[in-house]
């Protein structure tokens, strides 16, 4: 098992079957569907009230998606741990400010570039996972094991978007 820890990269068809029963656990306990994005609103939200001084709950979003810390708060929270411990054991952790890529261009040359592109980026990924009514997770995971619509065309979405993205790119 300590060797399985070890590695730098693990099958994916494994990990996939991991997640799919994560997801039926998910289902069964939380009567919820596995997903990551809503966490994100939640958590500004939360900061939003903490640090703005704001009245969220006056705000229709917020009656929506309630700003609090629940069990998919801590998915995220697991997620960051587990990458971290992760890299620590397989060797593969590093600091880098600015590490190497597979492509250049101007923006991932310099920390302002990257800086630039991570936040326009995010900002992008947000707005889409919300528009869409969730993310890549909660669409190609979870949505599809449910057989919804929305999210199998969502799932085809990524996969073209990722595919022409990554034609562009390199």
């Amino acid at each position: 098992m300590m060797d399985l820890l070890t590695l730098s990269t693990w099958s994916p068809y494994v990990i996939g079957a991991a997640i799919g029963i994560l997801s039926w656990f998910s289902f069964m306990f939380s009567r919820k569907a596995l997903g990551t994005s809503t966490s994100y609103a939640r958590t500004a939200g939360m900061l939003e009230k903490k640090f703005l001084k704001v009245d969220i709950s006056q705000k229709p979003y917020y009656e929506k998606i309630v700003s609090r810390i629940d069990w998919q708060w801590m998915l995220v929270v697991g997620i960051f741990i587990g990458s971290f411990i992760s890299a620590v054991l397989s060797g593969e952790f590093s600091i880098s400010f600015l590490p190497e890529t597979e492509f250049s261009s101007i923006l991932n040359t310099t920390y302002t570039g990257r800086i630039f592109s991570s936040l326009v980026g995010g900002v992008f990924l947000g707005f889409g996972s919300r528009f869409a009514g969730g993310c890549t997770s909660g669409h190609g995971i979870s949505g599809t094991l449910q057989l919804a619509i929305s999210s199998w065309l969502a799932a085809v979405s990524f996969f073209i978007g990722g595919v022409i993205t990554a034609l562009l790119i390199f």
